[in-house]
């Protein structure tokens, strides 16, 4: 079976945000989709492992604001390569293109077209995530730049990593494997089943051997 066969649907790309007490946190995710237009809902996947999946749950409202084109990478390491579990970390600290939504939560101004506020009427577990079914209680444009899918992200935001001085293997020989959402490299002859990516926390799934 051939997984990246998967990587031939189209995904939108979004910062999902939520709030409990002060504390304010995202996530990145491409899993935000109309699912009713009367009324008016939407859907979304989070991976429980994702402190605002948390959040979310307790609170029942969430934003989600829609990542364009002109979005750099510097958005998807503050808001999908950090975790809102570790206490050293806020990721809105010094990030100021925000504002607040009527339901508490923060909508993210640049890098993003446009957002959606939600309110939660249904959550289904998924097992490693939760499917939350919400009603739209707010929403509006902020651009005109199109929207940035998952190719799209691949193709001209992350960065490219360098490649290494002998193609698949490291100067000792030693074979790459790389994570095929933020670059991340393991070194080994096999890459464990297990393995989670420490940058993005994807799957073993997600990364493949450096080749030619």
């Amino acid at each position: 079976m051939n997984q990246k066969a998967m990587y031939a649907i189209s995904y939108g790309l979004f910062v999902v945000t939520a709030r409990r007490g002060d504390f304010d946190n995202g996530c990145i995710t491409n899993t935000v989709v109309q699912v009713t237009s009367s009324p008016n809902r939407i859907s979304v996947a989070v991976n429980k492992a994702n402190y605002t999946c948390g959040m979310i749950q307790d609170s029942g409202v969430f934003t989600a604001s829609v990542i364009s084109q002109a979005a750099t990478f510097d958005l998807f390491r503050r808001f999908g390569f950090q975790s809102g579990k570790d206490a050293s970390v806020e990721k809105f600290d010094g990030f100021g293109a925000v504002k607040r939504a009527e339901n508490g939560t923060l909508i993210v101004t640049r890098g993003c077209n446009a957002w959606i506020s939600a309110r939660v009427e249904q959550m289904v577990d998924l097992g490693s995530h939760i499917l939350f079914i919400a009603e739209v209680t707010d929403m509006d444009v902020l651009s005109g730049d199109p929207s940035a899918t998952y190719a799209y992200y691949q193709e001209h935001i992350k960065p490219k990593p360098e490649k290494p001085a002998s193609v698949g293997k490291t100067p000792e020989g030693k074979t790459i494997w790389r994570c095929t959402v933020c670059g991340y490299e393991y070194i080994g002859e096999e890459l464990p089943e297990d393995f989670i990516c420490p940058v993005c926390k994807h799957p073993a799934s997600d990364f493949e051997k450096v080749t030619i």
